[in-house]
């Protein structure tokens, strides 16, 4: 009992620092943080598909198709900002629940390249789409979301942050975690005692693809432009996953621990050494999968039984 009070005190102490950051934070602090909030959202989302056992290489392109539904919205129909955030929302998840009926029925290599080359085909159809989308020239807003109010912008991100991972703890505690366990443990049992494989990863990607898309179009919306190259780049895609890494995959509080330890360590890096940045945390990231396979919460979650364990013993 004494526990859990301690916890809920910490998490609100938590929650109002960070809620209160824009008003006692410089301007490039803020920035950082609202850039490691998007990351961990991608890392989260990911890593909650990643429980199914399908590794998918989808995100940037997910990410990039809600960055352009939401800066068309506002540019050619003069949808409002944050309107045109639900609907990046909406047409994502109808995207996704489209593609669900093709690519879910794959497995392995072959889903994680598709979802990959999907990225690609995504980008190539913006391109080819000049009148709509602007093409290779990329479309820009004149008004940005919040007329460009950093604190708003950053309460909208760290709220969808929150979300994200208040969905995947929920997704932690309820029957969906058993039956994506199972089905990444054995798909063939997992059918045979009655799950719906199908289902339960047609929901997973469907929700993951939607999170993706909304992080795509506030990014958008904070930044005021959208181009082929920054919208679809895998850098939306590699960083949020060896921040999953990182931290420990499998777990929510693996993906928010990675995101923030590589989300500073990449900043430094990148302040430091602009050119060898990338090189230096992925080099980081193999000595994490070499030396602690199963992360960084993962090493100290296991730690703490084995020291809980010995005590009862």
């Amino acid at each position: 009992m004494k526990n859990r009070i301690g916890l809920t005190i910490a998490v609100a102490g938590l929650l109002s620092i960070m809620i209160s950051l824009p008003y006692y934070s410089g301007a490039y602090f803020l920035s950082v943080t609202m850039t490691i909030l998007l990351n961990m959202t991608l890392a989260v989302s990911w890593d909650m598909m990643l429980r199914t056992g399908q590794l998918s290489f989808g995100i940037a392109g997910f990410f990039g198709i809600g960055s352009y539904v939401s800066i068309v919205a506002v540019s050619n129909f003069g949808v409002n900002n944050v309107v045109s955030i639900f609907l990046a929302a909406a047409f994502v998840a109808v995207i996704a629940l489209a593609l669900a009926f093709a690519i879910l029925k794959l497995r392995g290599i072959y889903f994680a390249i598709t979802t990959l080359a999907l990225t690609m085909v995504f980008s190539v159809i913006v391109r080819n789409m000049p009148t709509l989308t602007g093409g290779s020239g990329g479309k820009v807003l004149y008004n940005t979301i919040f007329n460009g109010d950093t604190t708003k912008i950053y309460w909208l991100i760290l709220t969808m942050a929150l979300f994200t991972i208040l969905l995947s703890i929920v997704f932690e505690k309820t029957r969906i975690h058993y039956a994506i366990s199972s089905i990444r443990n054995d798909e063939i049992v997992a059918k045979s005692s009655g799950i719906n494989v199908f289902k339960y990863l047609t929901i997973l990607f469907v929700i993951t693809a939607m999170i993706q898309g909304v992080a795509g179009a506030i990014y958008t919306q904070q930044y005021g432009f959208a181009y082929p190259e920054t919208a679809f780049s895998l850098d939306f895609l590699m960083l949020p996953m060896a921040m999953a890494l990182v931290g420990g995959i499998y777990s929510t509080w693996g993906s928010v621990i990675g995101s923030v330890v590589l989300g500073f360590v990449a900043e430094y890096l990148r302040l430091v050494m602009p050119h060898g940045s990338k090189i230096i945390y992925g080099i980081i990231v193999i000595l994490i999968i070499m030396f602690l396979p199963k992360g960084i919460y993962g090493t100290i979650e296991n730690k703490v039984r084995a020291t809980r364990s010995g005590a009862r013993e």
